[in-house]
């Protein structure tokens, strides 16, 4: 015998309209571009009205902004537990903990090498709002990799007069060129060389020396 309500079996079926509008929209935006897709593109691919869309969402446009969302809490979940900041104490659990980190966004963008393409290539043409976003969505990364460093310097295994804003930049230079690169060979054996070149010139260019 089941507990569940009437009303908690209504609110996670709205919920899951909700999320099947946001994917086939991506998958409209991402097949015809995002200024070519219309309510109607969406609203046909699903086999719901317009009415029923315009409950869930204002319009195209506040599509973009939640899956631009979704994807930020994937990255940001993905720095969690042992993949926080401060979860290791030496230069070797930095080591570790960075091939995780790789490995982790390296499945979130080749999971659905579309996204990455969408955000890092056609989300900054929409719109100059969106234009902000993404430049935000930037500068939340280089925060996230600041803290790493922040770390690193204070436990001594990074250089002490590191130039952490600025590296973290740097580094995830590195790393946007790596998801990029994925766009045209996303093979497990090109990626995992571009994670191993980024690693090296992190710890050959900042590790501190006994």
């Amino acid at each position: 015998m089941t507990t569940e309500t009437p009303v908690s079996r209504a609110a996670r079926k709205k919920q899951e309209l909700r999320r099947e509008i946001v994917e086939t929209a991506f998958d409209c935006f991402a097949e015809r571009g995002y200024h070519a897709t219309g309510i109607a593109d969406i609203a046909a691919r699903l086999g719901i009205g317009h009415g029923t869309f315009y409950r869930y969402f204002q319009n195209k446009r506040d599509i973009v902004d939640h899956v631009i969302t979704d994807l930020v809490e994937k990255v940001v979940a993905s720095l969690a537990a042992d993949n926080a900041p401060d979860a290791v104490n030496s230069l070797a659990e930095y080591r570790k903990q960075s091939a995780r980190i790789g490995d982790a966004l390296a499945e979130i963008f080749g999971s659905d090498p579309r996204m990455a393409r969408f955000l890092l290539l056609e989300a900054a043409g929409i719109d100059a709002e969106m234009r902000e976003r993404v430049l935000d969505f930037y500068e939340t990364a280089a925060e996230l990799t600041a803290g790493y460093l922040h770390h690193g310097v204070r436990l001594g295994y990074l250089h002490e007069d590191l130039d952490v804003d600025a590296t973290a930049r740097a580094i995830n230079g590195m790393i946007l060129a790596s998801v990029l690169s994925g766009l045209r060979d996303p093979s497990p054996r090109g990626q995992a060389a571009m994670s191993r070149a980024v690693r090296r010139v992190m710890y050959d260019g900042i590790a501190a020396r006994p």
